[in-house]
This record gives C-alpha cells, structure tokens and sequence, in this order.
C-alpha cells in the first residue's frame, strides 16, 4: 500500500466469524488450532492478519448527561432507555440461539423525535486516543499485520444498519428529509472529531467500514449522500497520510462507475459471481490502474461446494489482473462451515508468485 514491497502482495484472509462461531457453538477448533486463540491461528496458518483490534484505541465518549438504563423483559429481550437532556430513545435488543450479535426488535429511531434525539447524541460526541489500547493490541498480534482501523458507517449507511433498519431508513430519507439531513451533518462533524484523533495516531491504514449493498442502496441515493461524504473523509485522511479504502460487501454493480470518484485509495470485499453480482475483470476495468483490490476470492470457494481447483484457479486470476495493487483476501471472510485449511492453499500460492517476482528482479 505504500510502495515498500518490490511488487510483492501479501495473502490475508478474514478467519473472524469461522472462529467466532465455533467458540460461541462450543465447537472445538480442528487440530492444531485447538486451544488457539486467533493471533495463534494466523501464525499457524503463515498468513498476514487485518487488525482491526486496533478500533479499541479510539474511545467514543459521549455528552455526560446521556444516561442508558437496561432492563430485562423476557428470557431473551432487553429494553434500553436512553436518557437526554433533549429526549430519550428506546430499543429492545433481543439475544438468538445463532449468533453472539443481539438482534434489534425495536430500533434506536423509530419516530422522527427519537431521530432528532440521536442528532443531539452524535452533536455532543467526542473522540479520545487511548495509547494503553494501543500497546495492549500491539503486544498481542506483533508483526501478523500493520494496525488498521475502520471509521463509523457513512450517513445511509449508518441509518439502515444502526439505527433504523432499511424499510423506515428509505421512508424516512424522503418523509423526514430535513430531520435526516441534520442528523447526516452531525455524523459529519462527529466523524471529523475522530479523524483528527485517526491522523494524530500512528495508524496508517483507514478501512470506511460501511457494508454496501447496491439493492439497498441506489445509485441516486450514493451520489447524493455517500459520494461527496467520502470525498471529503478521503482528503481530510489524506492529508495526515493515510491509506483509505471501504468496505463493499453486498451487490456492487450498479455502485462501480463510482469508485474512482470516491478519492478511496482501495476497496475492500468486492464479491465477485458466483456469490456477488460482478465479474473479476469488471472490477478490474472500474477500480483501473491506481486503486487497490482487497480481498477478492469468493467466502464460497472455502466451502466443500467448490472443488479446490476452483479456488486456485480463482486465486491465480487476481493475482494476474490486479498485483501488485492487491491485498489478497477473502471476500469478505470465510464461513463457519468453511475449510480452514483450504487458507494454506492460497497462501502457497502467493509465495510461489513473490518468489517469481523477486526472481524478475
């Protein structure tokens, strides 16, 4: 990403919710990953790690009058009254048998009050640098890969995965126009509080960790809201000399003529067919000869359903369209049910091309 690797790429592969599940399931790790923790496997597996665990050294601290009351409701929901000097929200989170994640029952926003009650709460945010969580995340991953870190979700992003849901985040994109707008100038303005605080750290590496899904969000609404919201980040983290890229991991068709407008540097889990809507080489021609691919490889090519061959050849595809601006992944991490050992493969593969390119060399 910095022009450090005589061309080199490195293999990175996402191995996070193989191995949350697992541990939330009770399943014991295949050996020899039994008894590891996550830095562990990485090292076992010989690949680089992208560390997000570095997102701790940044502490949200909101306004101190804002109080949050949880009270258990039934044997699985939770209600949380959030107290303001300017109102209060309420949701109802709800814990399943399938996942460590709590599920929304009731939103954060609901009315256009609750919405103008979270402007006031983003309005009063602020952000510290906590250096002790910074060595903390140091000492325990080492050199597997360089601290990187992911902002909050952008403006629409936000108000369908946070705090509204998709079907009332469209409706309340055109009924409470103004309310929204206000509510994605204080994101704004909160988020320039944190870059500050990102361009002051020793973190280079800045992921926008939105989560794009181009049948949730149209090309009118990304051009309207998204595209001038990551221009603007994009040079402001540019300026403290940082490497930007975001997080696409649903449909990205309809959302690609976009990509180089956005001033991101790369792009991250790009979901080529079968399992997304893109080919690799319209990835290629979208993200052209100064962006960078990360990631790549399809999460379903870890999984029994494809044979090994599939995946190599896969493999062996990026690499030749889009090294050396690549950061081979996983698109964006591999299953539960995925063969973790199927990560040695590829990784076999990027060290015979290293060694190739240093032999040019």
């Amino acid at each position: 990403m910095f022009g450090k690797s005589g061309g080199k790429i490195i293999w990175q592969p996402r191995i996070g919710c193989w191995h949350s599940d697992k541990i939330f399931h009770n399943e014991p790790l295949p050996a020899p990953f039994t008894g590891m923790d996550r830095p562990a496997i990485y090292r076992e597996l010989g690949c680089s790690a992208r560390v997000y665990e570095y997102n701790a050294c940044f502490k949200k601290i909101e306004h101190p009058a804002v109080r949050m009351v949880e009270r258990q409701i039934s044997e699985t929901d939770a209600e949380i009254s959030i107290h303001t000097p300017v109102g209060k929200q309420m949701r109802i989170d709800r814990r399943t048998p399938n996942s460590p994640r709590r599920i929304h029952v009731k939103w954060p926003v609901s009315t256009e009050e609750e919405l103008k009650v979270a402007t006031w709460r983003v309005e009063h945010t602020i952000w510290r640098w906590d250096e002790d969580a910074f060595q903390r995340v140091r000492r325990e991953w080492g050199n597997l890969g360089a601290p990187t870190m992911y902002l909050p979700r952008v403006n629409i992003q936000d108000l369908y995965i946070n705090e509204m849901g998709v079907e009332a985040g469209v409706y309340a994109l055109y009924d409470w126009k103004a309310a929204v707008e206000d509510y994605f100038r204080a994101m704004d303005e909160c988020h320039d509080r944190l870059i500050d605080a990102v361009n002051a750290s020793p973190i280079d590496i800045v992921n926008f960790g939105d989560n794009v899904h181009a049948s949730t969000l149209s090309p009118e609404l990304f051009g309207k809201y998204v595209l001038p919201a990551y221009q603007r980040r994009c040079a402001r983290l540019h300026a403290g000399r940082k490497f930007v890229h975001a997080h696409w991991d649903g449909d990205t068709r309809p959302l690609l003529p976009f990509a180089r407008a956005t001033g991101l540097d790369g792009i991250e889990a790009i979901t080529p067919k079968p399992q997304g809507d893109v080919t690799l080489e319209e990835v290629r021609e979208a993200l052209g000869d100064k962006m960078f691919l990360i990631d790549g490889i399809p999460a379903v090519y870890f999984d029994a359903t494809f044979s090994v061959a599939v995946l190599e050849q896969c493999a062996r595809r990026i690499i030749e369209l889009f090294a050396p601006r690549l950061v081979l992944g996983i698109s964006d991490e591999i299953s539960s049910n995925g063969d973790i050992e199927r990560i040695r493969l590829v990784g076999e593969i990027v060290s015979e091309y290293n060694r190739k390119i240093s032999t040019c060399r």
